[in-house]
């Protein structure tokens, strides 16, 4: 390497570090829209409080959650909630029960949207995880427990 490439590229990372430390490389909007309350809740009522208002959710069989019965690690544990049976599917949000914000994750709809989801989660520990479905105004849930062998958070 050259000595004037090494200095040029030394000079320009030490300026992007000292801007960074500076706070000038931070993003100063959020394009995602975070609902703060529901996402930090610190158990199930109050985070379907802070998602939808209620926390009365009705079991339904129309919803197929697939989870795996044992997790052989809980840190990228499978769910897939299919509500493609319930007409006009507004949101679908997963809770794992025993986490300590539990609410891991919600799904906004737009119209004629089908209601499915496929993502992985992450468990501490053996416990069930919720699937909850708005739809027609409705709150529909199922739920399955998944037992954890190696825990996810911090286990």
């Amino acid at each position: 390497m050259k000595r004037r490439s090494f200095l040029k590229s030394t000079l320009a990372t030490g300026a992007a570090v000292a801007a960074a430390n500076a706070g000038l490389l931070t993003p100063s909007t959020v394009l995602a829209d975070w609902n703060k309350k529901a996402f930090s809740a610190k158990s199930l009522d109050d985070a379907l409080n802070g998602a939808y208002g209620s926390a009365a959710a009705t079991a339904s069989g129309d919803i197929k959650l697939k989870a795996p019965a044992i997790a052989e690690n809980g840190a990228v544990t499978p769910i897939t909630v299919d509500a493609t049976g319930i007409s006009g599917v507004e949101s679908i949000a997963i809770l794992a029960s025993k986490n300590p914000m539990p609410l891991v994750c919600e799904y906004a709809f737009g119209a004629g949207a089908l209601g499915y989801v496929s993502t992985r989660i992450k468990m501490g520990q053996t416990m069930d995880v919720i699937a909850v479905v708005k739809a027609g105004g409705k709150l529909l849930k199922a739920q399955q427990e998944v037992k954890v062998t190696i825990g996810g958070c911090g286990g």
